[in-house]
């Protein structure tokens, strides 16, 4: 479990820790910023029996005990829950800061059906959701076409006998090692990423050469009906090397790396201060 850190909840701080790669967030201070109750620990607990009361559901049981830094600069257990778990817990909480966040989660839930029911609503809802944050157009549809072409090669894996998530991760690892030299959790390292998602944060060209690595891949896959893992693996550094040995060619040609330590998280960033400049 990583150290403690720090999550604004509005004007209020809600501490966060990171626990089996999943970010898991201080009830009580949640609770604390959406009453404003003088003795959080105290609504909480009452809270708790006031939900098993009138809908026979033990919130308790989707917390976790996790020890967080204390105002004494101790770490002191205590109860946290992931976001599923928060959400939940928001929706008994009867208090008007809590509404925004009802209403926003009924708006999700009704948004998902009705991408159920029109799945081209959730390409289109993705595209904005990319535009509000500041993507261009140009990256917007390279980053989509490059959904679309990881989608075809994992049905193609789950089809060809990957079962298990570890499988993708390795096969993705080894494209990835071909195209670009390192690993996904290298590259993220590289990049100063931590759990945001690595293809959000590449540029235009890397973002090409990742789709090349995984088309390729694809494509030998079919070509040669190749089933079960070892056969797949030697696939997915195949499908990479192609990639790879493009990208090399095109450094050479421009003289520097595609590979960068640049990601939009730092150039948003970086904008943001020379705004307040």
């Amino acid at each position: 479990m990583e150290p403690t850190k720090i999550a604004l909840f509005g004007s209020s701080k809600i501490r966060k820790t990171l626990h089996e790669n999943e970010w898991w967030f201080s009830v009580v201070d949640a609770v604390s910023a959406l009453t404003e109750s003088e003795n959080p620990n105290d609504y909480w607990f009452k809270m708790k029996i006031r939900v098993k009361g009138e809908d026979g559901f033990e919130v308790s049981t989707i917390c976790r005990q996790l020890k967080l830094e204390a105002m004494d600069g101790k770490m002191r257990e205590t109860d946290c829950a992931n976001t599923e778990g928060m959400f939940r817990i928001i929706q008994s909480i009867p208090s008007p800061k809590a509404e925004p966040f009802k209403r926003w989660l009924a708006k999700v839930g009704y948004e998902r059906v009705q991408e159920i029911e029109d799945p081209e609503l959730a390409t289109k809802r993705t595209r904005a959701l990319y535009k509000a944050k500041g993507y261009s157009d140009d990256w917007i549809e390279k980053r989509m076409r490059g959904i679309a072409i990881r989608e075809e090669l994992t049905d193609e894996w789950q089809n060809r006998g990957a079962k298990y998530a570890q499988d993708y991760e390795i096969l993705t690892a080894e494209i990835s090692k071909a195209t670009f030299g390192v690993t996904p959790r290298e590259y993220k390292e590289l990049k100063g990423l931590e759990r945001e998602n690595l293809r959000d944060h590449m540029t235009d060209l890397e973002l090409i050469f990742n789709m090349l690595g995984e088309r390729a891949t694809t494509e030998i896959h079919r070509t040669e009906d190749s089933k079960g893992m070892p056969k797949l693996k030697s696939d997915a550094k195949a499908g990479g090397d192609i990639a790879g040995g493009a990208r090399e060619k095109l450094e050479e040609r421009l003289g520097r790396p595609i590979v960068t330590q640049k990601n939009f998280l730092k150039s948003t960033e970086q904008e943001e201060r020379k705004k307040l400049e």
